[in-house]
């Protein structure tokens, strides 16, 4: 699969938006990837994931980790690719917790899988928690990497693709001088 083939399916879902947001890092954009366009489509879910699971051939993992929502359908494609559980972490206030019985032991390999990672705030939180419960974290599958290399995890971090977009921070956007209106797509 090539970084066409990956693109394409973005764009035929309309999953590559274009206007003025907000992200969940508070950083503005012109751009924003709207990961659950795609994903909502179960056989192209399947196949993106495939690919991103194929990148951690060799790696034993026990469980993949998710942060909720974005990462979930991430998650379990991956984990059914690689023939592991599949779980996620939820937010309490801001902070990332288990919850409906899922555990994580002592030792036990974890991938974290995300749908886009822009300032990594989210991945982060997600491989403390891991961390926090003894889990040995092996490393970071994500869908879209859009961080332009300004993100650094301590464990193996691997994207589909790469997508470059600007981002500003609020009080210096372009767009919010030119009084474009802002959305927040996310899943806040």
């Amino acid at each position: 699969m090539t970084d066409n083939d990956v693109l394409n399916d973005f764009l035929k879902s309309g999953a590559l938006l274009e206007g003025h947001f907000q992200l969940r890092s508070g950083l503005h954009s012109n751009r924003f990837f709207q990961a659950a366009l795609v994903l909502q489509h179960p056989l192209i879910a399947e196949r993106l994931c495939a690919e991103l699971a194929d990148k951690f051939k060799g790696v034993k993992v026990d469980t993949v980790l998710s942060p909720a929502l974005g990462g979930l359908i991430v998650g379990q494609e991956v984990a059914r690719k690689i023939g592991c559980r599949a779980i996620f972490a939820e937010k309490d206030n801001d902070n990332l917790v288990l919850r409906r019985g899922f555990a994580l032991s002592k030792g036990e390999k974890v991938l974290v899988a995300e749908d886009v990672v822009t300032k990594g705030g989210r991945v982060q939180q997600t491989v403390q928690l891991a961390k926090s419960l003894g889990a040995e974290v092996v490393g970071i599958a994500v869908i879209v990497d859009r961080s332009a290399d300004d993100v650094k995890f301590d464990v193996p971090f691997k994207s589909l693709l790469k997508l470059h977009f600007d981002t500003f921070e609020p009080a210096k956007c372009p767009l919010c001088s030119g009084k474009v209106p802002l959305v927040k797509p996310g899943s806040k």
